[in-house]
């Protein structure tokens, strides 16, 4: 009897993803409106389920190859486990295990969405998952690597866990680099002002705009209102620092934002 797995051990298919997948088990989730050039799906095989992520599009398929690079050095709880990648007939696929939980991505137009649950949920839960993204970014960042393109769309929450996880991590270089194109991808709402400039560095103090303004987002009204704010001033005023357009006036690392970050939690308790 053989062990082979038809998702998990398949080297190269000879059909179109879709059509595979439905072969081998049960697609109970498809995300066809990605802006990336990938589809991606929910799959049940053997018992087990997968989130199977493909593109047929060469700029893309790229970008999945360096997700699979972070993946095999960064281990991270917030972080699905990459378990395979293959080849199609148009294209290529990666396999990660597939988490429970909802997307925070905005919904357009606006209604009841996970994101409005989550920013409407006490102040300590919310921390709570900050802490864990900040977590992560560090220990990225301690593998070299910088972020680009993370916004809310990229955080899975459990609300019935009270666990988070991280996803989509195609735009992450495994170093500083110099903006050659002017405006990156990303959500403008998180974006430093250097992502939208050619010429100029983004590096770990470009990532401390982001995790600065994913704080603004969740705890906040994605403004730096202190009306809105659910933290303490000193926590407020670590994420106005990390926030600033002089990239000159920001902390210099994420560690140093971390540091900061905690540091006013300590205070709040």
């Amino acid at each position: 009897m053989s062990n082979h797995h038809p998702l998990l051990d398949v080297e190269k298919i000879d059909t179109d993803i879709e059509s595979y997948l439905i072969d081998i088990g049960e697609i109970f989730r498809a995300f066809r409106d990605h802006d990336s050039g990938c589809i991606s799906f929910g799959v049940a095989i053997e018992g087990g389920r997968w989130f199977v992520k493909h593109s047929d599009v060469p700029i893309a398929i790229q970008r999945l190859r360096q997700a699979i690079h972070l993946n095999s050095i960064v281990r991270h709880k917030a972080l699905p486990r990459l378990r395979h990648s293959f080849e199609t007939d148009d294209g290529f696929s990666v396999v990660y295990d597939w988490v429970d939980g909802e997307c925070l991505r905005p919904a357009f137009p606006p209604e009841v969405h996970p994101r409005d649950r989550f920013r409407a949920l006490p102040s300590d839960e919310i921390i709570a998952a900050l802490d864990v993204i900040y977590d992560a970014h560090l220990l990225i960042a301690g593998h070299g690597f910088i972020a680009q393109d993370f916004y809310d769309g990229c955080i899975i929450y459990d609300f019935e866990k009270k666990t988070i996880h991280l996803c989509d991590f195609d735009h992450y270089h495994s170093g500083p680099f110099v903006n050659e194109v002017g405006r990156l991808f990303g959500s403008s709402r998180l974006m430093a002002p250097e992502e939208f400039q050619r010429g100029e560095q983004i590096d770990q103090t470009t990532n401390v705009f982001t995790l600065g303004r994913t704080a603004f987002v969740l705890l906040g009204d994605a403004t730096d209102s202190k009306a809105a704010w659910k933290g303490t001033d000193a926590m407020w005023s670590v994420v106005k620092k990390a926030t600033n357009a002089d990239r000159t006036l920001r902390h210099q690392s994420v560690r140093d934002f971390v540091e900061d970050w905690r540091s006013a939690i300590v205070i709040q308790q």
